[in-house]
């Protein structure tokens, strides 16, 4: 699963959150790896990348007619989206065309993918899952109903899978309370063995506290390294320069969890380079590790990928502008 690469990250920023020791032999990406402009200069928003055997599969939100794109790379560097859609039917309680933010995983010997969709009859979003047989195929729903939809909270969006050390599997997501005056939650709750329902009730772990983040919390990343859990997420307005990417961590799954005190890219921190940095995920391949997020083109048209180092400084973890 696409956890297991974050791990060479977060030995060095898990100590920049809470103050430990740097691992050792932990490598930081060097400052000629950085590169200029969306890594796919087009609509591509939310990325979620998957490692595969030839290389890296990037899954989107729905944007020319396809309700998940799909991206594929050798290396990290050179990105081509491919024309065809990762997720060519939805279930019936979903509408078309309004599909975001993708999850994919390997879970149970064959690939799981959460996504979001409008519930129609609500008009609220939700979370659906979908399987292939490989990560690499065509996704079918899984279900006639979707797997995580709690009306009276908003919805639900933003799907994010977790496993935790002793091999359960979590589905963290965001409730959607933004959309109707009521706080938004990132929240965690335990998945079945085969990833298709959920096997407990959630537990919320953050909400808006900080100025920065605005009216709400949403697209959460979870890991966990050694005795610590980090969640990287999104916040603000989406639509604007003030969208940005956080970090918070905690020595125990549900928390309580203590944000970073900046984030950890924004419009401000990069000199305007990425406008409403957000939607993000994490690589480790090789000896670098990269930030994989969304930002709005020049003209604010539409939202790209970018692939960005990350860096681990004192007052915590930050991509590196080139």
């Amino acid at each position: 699963m696409r956890r297991g690469r974050v791990v060479a990250v977060l030995a060095a920023a898990l100590c920049l959150l809470v103050g430990c020791t740097a691992t050792p032999g932990t490598t930081e990406p060097t400052r000629d790896a950085a590169e200029p402009g969306f890594a796919v200069d087009a609509d591509f928003p939310d990325p979620d990348v998957v490692a595969t055997n030839g290389g890296f599969l990037a899954f989107a939100t729905n944007s020319f007619g396809a309700n998940i794109q799909v991206a594929s790379s050798p290396d990290m560097h050179t990105w081509t989206v491919e024309q065809r859609d990762a997720l060519p039917k939805l279930p019936a309680w979903a509408s078309k065309g309004r599909t975001w933010a993708p999850d994919v995983s390997e879970i149970g010997g064959r690939a799981v993918m959460y996504f979001t969709a409008e519930h129609t009859d609500s008009g609220r979003q939700c979370i659906g899952v979908a399987t292939s047989s490989t990560v690499a195929g065509t996704f079918t729903p899984a279900s006639t109903t979707p797997l995580v939809c709690p009306l009276d909270l908003g919805g639900a969006i933003d799907p994010d899978t977790f496993v935790d050390t002793d091999g359960r599997v979590y589905l963290v997501y965001k409730t959607d309370g933004n959309c109707c005056g009521l706080d938004t939650w990132i929240e965690i709750a335990p998945l079945a063995a085969d990833g298709l329902s959920l096997a407990g009730p959630p537990h919320r772990l953050i909400t808006q506290t900080e100025p920065w983040e605005g009216q709400l919390v949403e697209a959460p990343t979870l890991i966990r390294h050694d005795d610590r859990y980090v969640l990287l997420y999104s916040a603000n307005d989406y639509s604007t320069a003030k969208y940005a990417v956080g970090a918070a961590s905690s020595s125990t799954l549900l928390g309580p969890y203590v944000k970073q005190s900046v984030p950890v890219v924004s419009s401000e921190l990069s000199d305007g380079l990425w406008d409403g940095p957000g939607g993000q995920d994490v690589v480790i391949t090789g000896d670098h590790a990269y930030l994989v997020f969304h930002s709005w083109d020049e003209n604010h048209i539409y939202r790209g990928m970018n692939v960005a180092p990350l860096l681990f400084a004192d007052d915590g973890v930050h991509v590196l502008v080139p």
